[in-house]
């Protein structure tokens, strides 16, 4: 197959190393591609080195014809994903608009860099742009070993702010720890006390006890439902205990460069459960869909 070409005002990236997300999955079962959109190279992150150059760079996964600066312009109807509706980056080579490559710190390996993009970015926007929460404060994440929870648990612990999490079994309770988390309990289980905000992927089997577990006037930030999108929304809880809910969707660019800054002045390293070659993501995808992972799943060319 022939290299892609960038047209004006896009760049082409020498991939070094891109990873997995849920996002994926979707794809694969058909939903937001059509039969016209095939055939369509997967991958929404990836880190890798300007084509023809020596710059190391992180893709931002969010395209339209401008950067993205405000949850307006995040809308998936002028602002696609990387993969929906152009290809990405499991792949050699991807190109991406100019604004959408950025510095990669210097502090992560290609690997490290290419599990930042979807999962980090959107946890930062749940943490720090929408769940009002501050140092001191307590917040739950639901789910102990998803992309998302993990980058939570990080980078709210290295913030100040106490984390507590929920996770299936003792041993994804356990990697919760390691990761950050003050306390890990078991789903539904009952809390010392209500959290100040709930960080909530997984959706319909997590979605009353979150509710429940929230404070009065607290918040519950959504950017998932793995378990399904179906869920008992409580109406009068919501009214009468004054809770916010409110959705994330990745985040903007100015917010990436801030979750790269963060990550740098931190020290964090992103937790990845494995490397494997390019032509091995058949084996990665059945893991990801398995849903038994400790950190990204990456995928090298």
């Amino acid at each position: 197959m022939a290299a892609p070409v960038p047209p004006d005002g896009w760049v082409s990236v020498d991939v070094r190393a891109s990873a997995l997300n849920g996002h994926d999955l979707w794809s694969l079962r058909g939903v937001g591609l059509t039969e016209a959109d095939l055939p369509r190279t997967l991958g929404s992150d990836a880190a890798g080195v300007v084509s023809g150059t020596a710059e190391e760079v992180i893709i931002y996964p969010v395209l339209g014809e401008h950067p993205p600066e405000t949850t307006e312009a995040l809308d998936p109807r002028i602002a696609p994903l990387l993969s929906e509706h152009h290809d990405g980056t499991l792949a050699q080579k991807v190109v991406v608009p100019r604004f959408c490559v950025l510095a990669k710190p210097a502090s992560l390996t290609f690997e490290q860099a290419a599990a930042l993009p979807t999962a980090w970015l959107t946890a930062y926007r749940m943490l720090f742009v929408l769940s009002n929460t501050r140092p001191g404060d307590t917040v739950l994440v639901q789910g102990a070993t998803g992309g998302v929870s993990t980058a939570l648990t990080m980078m709210a612990a290295a913030a100040g702010i106490r984390v507590w999490v929920t996770g299936r079994t003792e041993h994804a309770r356990t990697w919760a720890l390691q990761a950050g988390a003050d306390a890990a309990f078991e789903p539904g289980a009952r809390l010392p006390e209500r959290v100040d905000a709930v960080l909530e992927t997984v959706g319909e089997a997590t979605w009353v006890h979150s509710m429940r577990c929230v404070r009065v006037g607290g918040r519950i930030v959504v950017a998932g439902a793995t378990s399904g999108p179906s869920a008992d929304a409580d109406l009068r809880r919501v009214f009468f205990h004054q809770i916010t809910v409110v959705g994330a969707r990745l985040g903007t660019v100015t917010e990436m460069r801030k979750m790269l800054q963060f990550v740098e002045r931190a020290g964090l390293i992103p937790a990845i459960d494995s490397v494997v070659e390019l032509n091995e993501a058949a084996v990665a995808f059945k893991r990801l869909e398995a849903a038994d992972l400790r950190g990204k799943l990456i995928v090298r060319p």
